[in-house]
């Protein structure tokens, strides 16, 4: 822990470290040289200063109110198989999730863009014209009023290469991927990428908790744990109480399920939300938020979410598919008009999931959406937000940076 940070650190690092205190040191470390990478790893490592440095102007303040998935970036958006056995492709991290101006998802996500300049290996003249293929997308699919979603068959490029490849991957494919199997038994494959081995004690109350919920499930079988470790996944969330558990699912070996229970946070919009007097739902817990607002947003609903408690922590519980992947945002493979599709379609997802949940729990209407949409300004407005935004990023991940390379693995300063 920090002893009185505000006497050596910069505001930035300061915020940094309060904000990431308590986390488990070996995935924090992992989080803090994902962030040291590039500018976007840092934009997507550090979703609180993105709020803390916002604009303070009309654009963010008088925009009409959606639900709002809260870290609305490049690669928050993949693929996931609905509770009707079909592969879409939609924004699938709802951590942040809050009710903002719908304003707020959209210049992350034009910001996301302006700072991958350095991992797409392009231009600024590039990045700028995908950023204003991405608005164009958003503003388009408003102004029609009505929300869609994207499957294998309504999309091409990327997207459909994607949702092809992965409909028909095959269980046993992606366990062998995961787990190492020895005759007819599986154990999770501990390899410091995808997993990191848990304590006894962890896994004693990680079991403890599946069986109890198993016994409120249909086929409590299906719940058995096999094995049980602390998960690497993402950027944002790394250090928080994370846990990837095998389990019997149809049968061993090769009908195993993985499921994946995530401590929930509060949003990282919420002091914000509150200083503007944005008040939001009564949720039981941070997880109900979570979920609900998936669920709100999301044109079907995953095949597996649950809010649970863990150990009196509110955690997300939710299955690892083999239908479950995102767009790596170095797959462009150098061609402009490819990526421009791309961020359209993401634009146009956004639009989309904030039309769905439109006049739901203090949301606008659709008609005060599409009434934003007309606005002859609204492009230049945010094409100009999303650079600003961009520089603010670069400039802190140089901060971070600077001070990442001179302390200690975990990130925090010695005691």
């Amino acid at each position: 822990m920090i002893k009185n940070p505000s006497q050596h650190l910069s505001p930035i690092i300061d915020e940094i470290c309060n904000h990431n205190a308590g986390r488990d040191p070996e995935r924090l470390a992992l989080k803090y040289a994902k962030m040291a990478l590039n500018p976007f790893g840092f934009l997507r490592g550090a979703c609180h200063l993105f709020y803390d440095t916002l604009p303070d102007s009309p654009l963010f303040h008088e925009a009409p109110l959606a639900w709002c998935c809260g870290d609305s970036h490049f690669e928050n958006f993949g693929s996931y198989k609905g509770d009707n056995r079909l592969v879409y492709f939609d924004i699938n991290d709802y951590d942040e999730a809050a009710l903002a101006p719908c304003t707020w998802d959209v210049v992350r996500l034009l910001t996301s863009i302006q700072c991958a300049t350095d991992a797409l290996h392009a231009s600024h003249a590039e990045t700028l014209a995908v950023s204003q293929s991405c608005l164009d997308g958003y503003r388009s699919a408003l102004l029609n009023g009505k929300p869609l979603w994207v499957e294998r068959e309504t999309t091409g490029g990327l997207v459909n290469k994607l949702l092809t490849t992965l409909q028909g991957r095959d269980r046993a494919v992606f366990l062998d991927k995961r787990t190492i199997r020895k005759g007819q038994r599986r154990s999770l494959k501990i390899d410091g990428m995808k997993a990191l081995p848990a304590s006894d004690a962890q896994k004693r109350m990680v079991t403890a908790f599946m069986d109890r919920f198993a016994a409120a499930q249909p086929n409590p079988s299906f719940f058995q744990v096999l094995d049980v470790g602390r998960r690497i996944a993402g950027t944002g969330s790394l250090g928080v109480e994370r846990f990837v558990v095998l389990v019997e699912g149809k049968g061993s070996p090769d009908g195993n399920y993985l499921l994946d229970i995530k401590e929930a946070k509060p949003s990282a919009m919420a002091p914000h939300l509150a200083r503007h007097g944005i008040k939001q739902p009564a949720w039981p817990d941070e997880a109900s938020r979570v979920v609900a607002v998936q669920k709100r947003m999301q044109a079907i609903d995953h095949a597996f979410l649950h809010p649970v408690k863990l150990a009196g922590l509110p955690c997300i519980l939710k299955g690892l598919q083999p239908s479950e992947d995102r767009v790596a945002i170095g797959e462009w493979g150098k061609k402009l008009e490819r990526l421009k599709e791309v961020a359209d379609t993401m634009g146009r997802i956004l639009a989309w999931d904030q039309l769905r949940a439109a006049g739901r729990s203090g949301s606008a209407n659709a008609d005060a959406l599409i009434a934003l949409a007309q606005q002859d300004d609204l492009t230049a407005a945010m094409l100009d937000a999303a650079m600003e935004m961009a520089a603010k990023t670069r400039q802190q991940w140089k901060s971070f940076t600077e001070w990442h390379g001179s302390h200690p693995p975990s990130g925090q300063t010695p005691n």
